[in-house]
């Protein structure tokens, strides 16, 4: 069985394996105070173009999520973000868990507009009395989205002029990040996204690391005691030196953006193999998650072979599916599946 579900199937890139071996034995402080961590710091800052920067490595996307949102928001105020956003729909209520309220518009494509931004902010301030609901308090979006799209500079610099104007920090999910920047059309580049946000993070997860997210904070504000909401909320990796290592293999020599590359190049094997048999598509996208619309029956006998994932129904006889390429997929498992798309 050949699986294209997510994009964490695989372990880590043999070079972070084969330096967390050379460097096993090596003492060092713990905390994300280490060496490793620092000598990761400064590429990261090196490649947002953010010197001042603060750069903190936490364990996962949700962890990193509902740390930064706590850190960020009053007690009464909410994160607003697309009816498709993660921190909604995937994540087990862990921002309500906070204390924070999501307020989701609904929205096309994976993304948040800036005319749904901009209307939910004003429907709050309309209200007699805004006060008794909760106020909009920051803006999320991912990019990648979730549903595989990317946001364009004029987009991101619309919903940056919006929170400019009410004076709302927009924080950026990166879990995958790379995979975004690199895909087909992208007018993004890791400089704009440290430009544009003032928090965000960089996804070692699902792009070549064991582990890791590296969250990059350029709010001054928002600075302040974050490594009191990282241990708060069980984020501070005694053995912080195991995501230092991480990120500064990953950050020499490009390889973050090679390995971004390698998984967006097969999914876009896919989406043509896909369309060259006529098949619609939930999201037009060009990163490494495809989301072809499938007869049932033809969804059934492709699951015979391999896994992915049952995205959401169309109608009584059609179903949006997700196949999700990583850093790791083999072309030859690639051409397996494409053989069989296109004998269907």
């Amino acid at each position: 069985m050949i699986q294209f579900q997510c994009d964490y199937n695989e372990g880590a890139h043999p070079r972070i394996l084969e330096r967390m071996i050379q460097t096993n034995f090596e003492q060092t402080v713990g905390y994300g105070e280490d060496h490793f961590c620092e000598q990761a710091r400064v590429l990261i800052k090196k490649a947002c173009g953010q010197e001042n920067a603060d750069v903190h490595f936490l364990v996962g996307g949700t962890q990193a999520n509902a740390t930064v949102i706590s850190a960020a928001l009053k007690s009464y105020q909410g994160v607003v973000c697309a009816h498709t956003g993660h921190i909604n729909v995937h994540e087990t209520g862990a921002i309500e868990h906070g204390g924070h309220k999501v307020l989701a518009v609904s929205s096309e494509n994976g993304k948040l507009s800036a005319e749904g931004l901009l209307r939910t902010i004003e429907l709050h301030y309309e209200e007699d009395g805004p006060e008794h609901t909760v106020q909009p308090g920051m803006v999320y979006i991912s990019f990648s989205t979730e549903t595989g799209t990317i946001y364009s500079l004029a987009e991101l610099n619309a919903i940056r002029s919006i929170c400019d104007k009410y004076e709302l920090p927009l924080f950026i999910d990166g879990a995958r990040l790379g995979y975004g920047l690199v895909s087909e059309g992208c007018d993004v580049t890791l400089q704009d996204i440290a430009r544009l946000a003032d928090v965000f993070y960089i996804g070692g997860t699902k792009q070549g690391a064991l582990f890791g997210e590296a969250v990059v904070i350029t709010n001054t504000r928002l600075k302040k005691d974050f490594r009191y909401y990282i241990k708060q909320n069980g984020g501070m990796l005694a053995k912080g030196r195991l995501l230092g290592i991480q990120f500064l293999t990953l950050f020499e020599d490009s390889l973050y953006f090679e390995l971004a590359s390698h998984a967006v190049n097969q999914a876009l094997r896919i989406r043509d193999a896909f369309k060259k048999k006529g098949y619609a598509f939930l999201a037009e996208s060009p990163s490494n998650q495809q989301f072809p619309i499938l007869p049932n029956d033809i969804m059934a006998k492709l699951s015979e072979n391999y896994l992915f994932s049952i995205w959401q129904k169309v109608d009584d006889n059609h179903t949006a599916v997700r196949f999700c390429t990583s850093w790791a997929t083999q072309p030859e498992a690639v051409d397996d599946l494409i053989n069989n798309i296109l004998s269907l």
